[in-house]
C-alpha cells in the first residue's frame, strides 16, 4: 500500500513539475519574442489626452530592424522596420485610450514581403486604420496603404506604380577593364544567377523574368482584393506607371482627397465622436 502512495506522489510531483518547467519555458519563450520583435506591453502611445495613434512609414520599407553596421554611412537615409510597424499596431491595440490609428506615408516602397506584412498587420487590426498618403505612396507603400480601411491623399501625392522590380548593374565589362576574371564555381546551372560579376544568359533571364510575372500578379491581385476592385481594373493600372492624387481618386486607388483634418472627420464620423474630441498622438 505505501509503495502505491509513493509512487502516486511521486507522479503528481513529477506533474508539477513539468507543468512548472513548461510554464517558465513559455514565460521565457514570450518575453524572448517580445524583445526581438520590439513589442513591451508596459508602453503605452496616449498620454492620457491623445487618441488616434500615429504610425509613420517612411522611406524605404524592409523586413527588419538595421544593425549599426548597416546604417553607417547612410545617416540621411530614411527606414521603415515592418516588425516595428507591427509592434506599433499591438502596442496601440493593448492601450485602452488608443481609438485609431493614423498611418502617414511618405515612402516609395521597399521589400514586397515587408509591404505586405504590414498591409495584414493593418487588415488584422481591431482598430479602424486611416492611410494618409502625403508626398509620395508608391509601389510597396502603396501596398501596405491598401490594408487600411480608407486611403487619403493629397491631390499633388504621387501614387500607385503598381509593379515589381529587379533590375541590377552587371560588373563584366568594368571586371574586364580592371583585368579580373569571373571564375564561375555553383553545384547548379542556376545557384549564381543574378550575380552582376558575370553575364546574364538567355535562359536566366527568362528564369527572373517568370518570378517577376509571378511577383506582379500577386501584387495586382493583393491591391485588387484590398481595394475591392475588378482585378482587370487593377491589371490596366499596373504599369508600373504612378499618378497624381486626382487620378489616383478617379481610378479608385484612394478614397478621398485632403490632408490630416480629413482623417480627423473620417475618424469622427466612425467614432461618433466630434472632430475636436480626435486627438493625434503625436
Amino acid at each position: 500500500m505505501r509503495t502505491i502512495k509513493r509512487e502516486i506522489l511521486t507522479i503528481v510531483l513529477w506533474s508539477v513539475a513539468i507543468v512548472l518547467v513548461f510554464m517558465f519555458g513559455l514565460w521565457i519563450w514570450g518575453a524572448w519574442h517580445d524583445d526581438w520583435s520590439g513589442y513591451n506591453a508596459s508602453l503605452t502611445i496616449s498620454d492620457g489626452v491623445c487618441n488616434i495613434a500615429v504610425v509613420p512609414i517612411i522611406g524605404d520599407i524592409i523586413p527588419y530592424a538595421l544593425t549599426d553596421q548597416d546604417e553607417s554611412g547612410s545617416e540621411s537615409h530614411s527606414y521603415t522596420n515592418s516588425n516595428d510597424v507591427l509592434s506599433t499596431l499591438r502596442m496601440a491595440e493593448d492601450d485602452q485610450n488608443i481609438k485609431g490609428i493614423l498611418v502617414r506615408i511618405d515612402s516609395s516602397g521597399g521589400s514586397p514581403v515587408a509591404s505586405e506584412i504590414i498591409s495584414n498587420g493593418f487588415k488584422r487590426s481591431l482598430l479602424p486604420v486611416v492611410a494618409l498618403i502625403r508626398e509620395i505612396g508608391t509601389s510597396g507603400a502603396y501596398l501596405a496603404a491598401t490594408g487600411a480601411n480608407t486611403i487619403i491623399a493629397s491631390p499633388f501625392s504621387d501614387i500607385g506604380s503598381i509593379g515589381i522590380t529587379m533590375s541590377y548593374l552587371e560588373n563584366t565589362a568594368k571586371n574586364i577593364k580592371d583585368g579580373l576574371q569571373y571564375i564561375p564555381l555553383a553545384s547548379a546551372q542556376f545557384k549564381d544567377y543574378g550575380d552582376p560579376d558575370k553575364p546574364l544568359t538567355y535562359a536566366e533571364r527568362i528564369l527572373l523574368e517568370r518570378d517577376l510575372k509571378i511577383y506582379h500578379e500577386q501584387f495586382v491581385k493583393e491591391v485588387a482584393e484590398n481595394r475591392n476592385l475588378p482585378i482587370e481594373q487593377v491589371a490596366k493600372l499596373a504599369d508600373g506607371s504612378s499618378m497624381p492624387g486626382v487620378l489616383a481618386l478617379e481610378n479608385k486607388l484612394i478614397d478621398a482627397l485632403g490632408d490630416q483634418e480629413t482623417a480627423r472627420a473620417w475618424f469622427a464620423e466612425r467614432l461618433d465622436m466630434s472632430p475636436k474630441e480626435v486627438v493625434f498622438c503625436e
